[in-house]
Order: C-alpha cells, then sequence, then structure tokens
C-alpha cells in the first residue's frame, strides 16, 4: 500500500508541471501595447524591469504586432552588453507629431527608476573598463551616463493621460538627473512631490562585511561626519538629492529596523494585499494631494534618539507607498519603492498555479525580496492590469 501511494506520489509529482505548463500555454492570449521605460538596467538581462515582465508573460499579454514580451528588448531606455559596452533606444529625439503617434499606438505606459546609469555603479559593474581607461571612478556617481525624466518622455504621459490610458510609474521617476522644470512639471500633472530624499535598508551597516553598500554612500559620508562610519548593524541610509547621507542603525536610532508597508483594508480587499509587508530595498519619500488615494503607507520605526535625527532633516516616519487616481477622468499610479527588481526568474511565469509553491523560494533573513513579489507586487499589478484589460481595453 505504501509503495503504491509512494508511485502515485512520484507520478503527481512529474505530472504536476507539465499539466501547469500545459494550462499557462494554452491560455488565450490577450492584446496590450505597452510601453516600458527603464534608464537603470545594468545587465542585459533587464533585471530591473523583470517583475512587470513576469507579469506579462505569466498573464499572457502579448504585443499586437510583435507577440510575447521579453525582457531584455522590449522596453526603451539603456540597454547594456555585458562587457562595458551600451546602447540607448528612446524617444527624445522625435517630434510632438510622432510622440502622438507613440500616444495613439500604445495601451499603457510603465515607467521605472529613470534615474539612469551613473560611472560609479557602471564602472563598479565592469571594472574592466575602468582597466582600459586606466582610470577608478567607482568612488564618484556625479558623472551621468544617460538618465533623468526628460520633456518629450513628460509629454508622453501627458498624452496618455489625455487619452485615459493606464500610467504604471515607480521609483526614482523625478530625482535627479531630472530637471527642475520637468520634476515640478510632473508634480504638478499628477498632485504629488517628491521630498528630494531616498532611503534603503542594509542587513548590515559594516563596510567590511556588505559588499552592496556603494562605495560612493560611504565617501560621502565620511566626508560630512568628522571621517567617522560607526555602524556595525542592519538599518537605513537616507540619501538627499544633493547628495547628504544620513543613517539610521538599529537600536541606537530604531527599536525596529526594517520599513514596513501597512494597507488599509479597503485595499487590501481591492489588491488581494497583506495588511503589512517588510520592505527591505530603495524607496522613495514622497506626499500627494487629495486628488490621489494612498493605498499602502511606509512605516519607520525609529526610537527617541532616530525621531529626532529624522525631525531635524525633514525626513517623516509615515509617509505614502503606493498613491493611485484610479478614475474615469485618467489613472495614474505611482509606486514609491524600487519595487519592479526582484529577484524572480521569468521561467517560473510559465506555470499556471505557480503562486501555490512561492512560500518554497521564501528565505528566512530580513533581505530576501521574493515575498515582497509574490505577496504585495505581483497580486497588485496583476489587479491593475487585469482591471484595466477587462474594463478599458475590451469595451473599445
Amino acid at each position: 500500500m505504501i509503495k503504491k501511494i509512494f508511485g502515485a506520489f512520484l507520478i503527481l509529482l512529474f505530472i504536476s508541471p507539465l499539466l501547469m505548463f500545459f494550462l499557462w500555454a494554452f491560455t488565450p492570449k490577450k492584446k496590450i501595447n505597452v510601453l516600458i521605460l527603464d534608464k537603470t538596467v545594468l545587465t542585459s538581462r533587464g533585471q530591473e524591469h523583470i517583475s512587470f515582465s513576469w507579469i506579462l508573460k505569466h498573464d499572457n499579454y502579448v504585443h499586437s504586432k510583435k507577440g510575447a514580451y521579453k525582457s531584455d528588448t522590449d522596453y526603451f531606455g539603456f540597454f547594456p552588453n555585458d562587457s562595458g559596452a551600451y546602447k540607448i533606444k528612446d524617444f527624445n529625439q522625435q517630434s510632438i507629431s510622432s510622440l502622438d503617434s507613440l500616444a495613439n499606438t500604445y495601451d499603457m505606459v510603465y515607467y521605472t527608476d529613470l534615474y539612469g546609469i551613473y560611472e560609479g555603479e557602471w564602472h563598479e559593474q565592469y571594472p574592466e573598463v575602468d582597466k582600459i581607461n586606466g582610470v577608478d571612478n567607482s568612488l564618484e556617481h556625479t558623472r551621468k551616463i544617460y538618465g533623468g525624466m526628460t520633456s518629450s518622455e513628460l509629454y508622453l504621459l501627458k498624452k496618455m493621460k489625455v487619452q485615459r490610458k493606464l500610467i504604471l510609474t515607480e521609483f526614482n521617476l523625478i530625482a535627479s538627473p531630472t530637471t527642475t522644470e520637468v520634476k515640478s512639471d510632473f508634480e504638478n500633472e499628477f498632485n504629488m512631490k517628491w521630498s528630494g530624499w531616498v532611503g534603503r535598508y542594509y542587513e548590515t551597516l559594516d563596510t567590511t562585511v556588505n559588499k552592496e553598500l556603494p562605495r560612493w554612500m560611504k565617501k560621502n559620508y565620511l566626508d560630512q561626519h568628522q571621517n567617522i562610519w560607526p555602524y556595525k548593524k542592519s538599518g537605513i541610509v537616507f540619501v538627499r538629492s544633493d547628495d547628504r547621507i544620513e543613517i539610521l542603525e538599529d537600536s541606537t536610532h530604531l527599536s525596529y529596523d526594517l520599513p514596513v508597508i501597512y494597507t488599509s483594508e479597503k485595499y487590501m480587499r481591492k489588491y488581494g494585499l497583506p495588511s503589512e509587508m517588510k520592505f527591505p530595498f530603495w524607496f522613495d519619500i514622497i506626499s500627494t494631494e487629495k486628488e490621489n488615494d494612498i493605498v499602502s503607507k511606509y512605516k519607520l520605526s525609529p526610537n527617541s534618539t532616530g525621531r529626532k535625527l529624522l525631525k531635524e532633516y525633514g525626513i517623516p516616519e509615515i509617509f505614502p507607498a503606493v498613491i493611485e487616481h484610479d478614475s474615469t477622468d485618467y489613472k495614474f499610479h505611482y509606486f514609491a519603492g524600487d519595487f519592479c527588481d526582484s529577484p524572480i526568474g521569468l521561467n517560473s511565469a510559465k506555470f499556471k498555479w505557480i503562486e501555490v509553491f512561492s512560500g518554497f523560494s521564501y528565505r528566512n533573513d530580513a533581505q530576501e525580496r521574493i515575498s515582497f513579489f509574490w505577496d504585495y507586487y505581483r497580486p497588485m499589478v496583476r489587479r491593475i492590469m487585469r482591471d484595466y484589460y477587462k474594463n478599458d481595453l475590451q469595451k473599445k
């Protein structure tokens, strides 16, 4: 009897992935023309927008002419070739009539991480370029290679808004090197404001251990704080638009070290979100006007020392994580974090009901981000896309 049960289990284990794949493969394709703009792509995989690419693939959204979307090619922005060379494909030199044509052609846009590529990050990723040039640029990040929102890109957003097409935007959209004029124009158009601060959680602030701490970050902090870096525990690093660095360390400044995203019951129901979700990656600090609804909020947990430091630099303890204007006049969503960059493999998108097994990929450490993809980003963006496709595109 035990042998029969074990044999049946092995058969099921073998058949299940095949069944899940075939169910996905034979799901009807949904045609939607999506314009993705990503200027902070360091490798040819398109990792920085891979979460959205996963959703397009898993839910069988396809371009009306090109077919299935490819994470490494089907976007505008920065294209590295993994050997230190790159090319740029955007629409900044196009005429107004060409931009109008783009707005007519595409059904929606997703702008993410327009901060761009700087020499510091570029040469850390491709150190052989430094050797060729004979220069070590990894301590600096002030020389731009490519980045920032342009007036042409903002014009396209305005046209999409007028046409009531779906606008998804994300983290670092209007940070430096975006000009003050474009930044202010965007803020006025979409009724939100960036404070000038971004932040990120690090599991350890010990620079001898954590190789993810950028060298420019440490250098700037030392220059601004009497050449002292006293941090060894976990904590949150805040970076201002003028390169000011401030740090809140666990226990020293924080009673709980991780930023946490809280969602109200209304949006838990609307998007299938958890009431709270840790977020151990880059976020930006924004505020919004009454025209937008706040879907979720970040909450920091400073102690009295940390609260004093936050107050000194005008950093709030609670601020929006996701805002939206989801109405008949226009559809706009802003994700105030680097949500789209998750350690998710695209191959897993090819299996129906794969989310049932998602818990097996979670790691028991503070800095893991895969749970954020499965439990927060995926249900929210899938619902936004599903509702837009069903209620707007299919009715045209």
